[in-house]
């Protein structure tokens, strides 16, 4: 998920915003289905634009949602589909993750909080094949393999230390010092190249080679670690798979961590679990880290600036479907962390935890 989208997403007020979020099927016959389940939602959508502005007001709007279908593939679906439509917004967002039931939404904002979800657990990284003398490098997205890296940077280019000066090429220590070189350069290519795209580096290399580059690395925090095989010795698929089991449980323990950072703030009273609470600290930009159980939200009616009670009626007036996704996009927004788990270490906070900066 492109954090500028999300931020247009996010940013948006202008009544009436629809939100459509629906489970699909990736294959055939059972994404045939999503079709069907879609229809029945874009109906609910229409109606329910029509009952609260009626036909004129809105008819560029409904007319977006009468068309809906002929803009979506269902060959092509993911996990689930996400649609944010307004007399000024457009937008489709096919989802590698399932949400927990289909919605509409018809409010001041877009529901956005499967986005937010979507930002945090979308990895987009890159793949080293390393060997002493030959290099590629290769764009990943969760299990999936883009292609080559398209970047000025690279390729590189080969190792030359053994081809110009056969005396030199059998000197261990002239040898060494000659792949320590190349690994250098590699290295700064790819903290350069992570600091212009935030994405970190899986790297494919025996264990000689991998303990050689953390010895040369300027920034060792780029790389989530080494996959031990030998240059290009699986295929694109297996590949995927490999380093993204790497990068799934880089990530829990990344969860499991900030639920510690949870548990340790508690105790020294750093630590908010009322949802009015957190809502006003976040409003003063205190939210230092928020941790949001996975299937929590809660439809919240705005009383004046700073307050807000619980609904169970999404189709009132003026309605916020789900305070939580706002509260985490303001989070992010103001540079702190918003996490969302099912683990087990955070059912003593609640649903929704927030530890503040001061």
């Amino acid at each position: 998920m492109q954090k500028n989208k999300l931020e247009k997403l996010a940013s948006e007020r202008s009544y009436p915003c629809v939100t459509i979020s629906m489970n699909t099927n990736r294959s055939y016959p059972d994404n045939q289905k999503d079709s069907i389940e879609l229809k029945k939602l874009v109906k609910e959508a229409h109606e329910h634009v029509v009952d609260e502005f009626g036909q004129h007001e809105v008819s560029n709007l409904l007319e977006k949602i009468d068309f809906l279908e002929e803009l979506i593939d269902f060959n092509m679906n993911l996990e689930s589909l996400h649609i944010f439509l307004s007399e000024t917004t457009s937008e489709i967002v096919k989802s590698t993750w399932p949400i927990l039931k289909n919605v509409v939404s018809v409010a001041e904002s877009f529901v956005i909080k499967p986005l937010i979800k979507d930002f945090n657990r979308i990895e987009d990284y890159m793949i080293l094949e390393l060997s002493q003398t030959d290099i590629r490098l290769l764009h990943a997205i969760n299990d999936t393999i883009l292609g080559e890296m398209p970047h000025e940077l690279f390729p590189i280019g080969k190792n030359m230390q053994s081809s110009s000066n056969q005396d030199k090429a059998t000197d261990g220590k002239q040898t060494d010092n000659r792949i320590r070189e190349f690994f250098n350069q590699i290295d700064k290519a790819l903290v350069k190249i992570h600091n212009q795209t935030e994405m970190n580096v899986v790297v494919i290399c025996t264990e000689a080679n991998w303990s050689k580059l953390l010895q040369v690395a300027d920034k060792p925090s780029i790389y989530y670690g080494n996959i031990n095989k030998n240059f290009n010795d699986s295929s694109a698929n297996s590949l995927g798979s490999e380093t993204w089991k790497l990068v799934v449980a880089i990530q829990e323990e990344t969860r499991a961590e900030a639920i510690k950072e949870m548990q340790e703030a508690a105790g020294h009273g750093k630590v908010l679990t009322d949802l009015l609470d957190i809502f006003l600290a976040v409003q003063a930009g205190r939210g230092d880290l928020l941790i949001t159980h996975d299937d929590y939200q809660q439809a919240v009616k705005m009383n004046g600036q700073y307050s807000f009670y619980p609904v169970d009626d999404l189709t009132l007036p003026g309605v916020i479907d789900d305070i939580t996704s706002e509260i985490a996009w303001d989070v992010i927004s103001k540079k702190g962390r918003a996490i969302f788990t099912s683990q087990e270490q955070f059912k003593s906070f609640g649903n929704i935890a927030l530890k503040v900066r001061y």
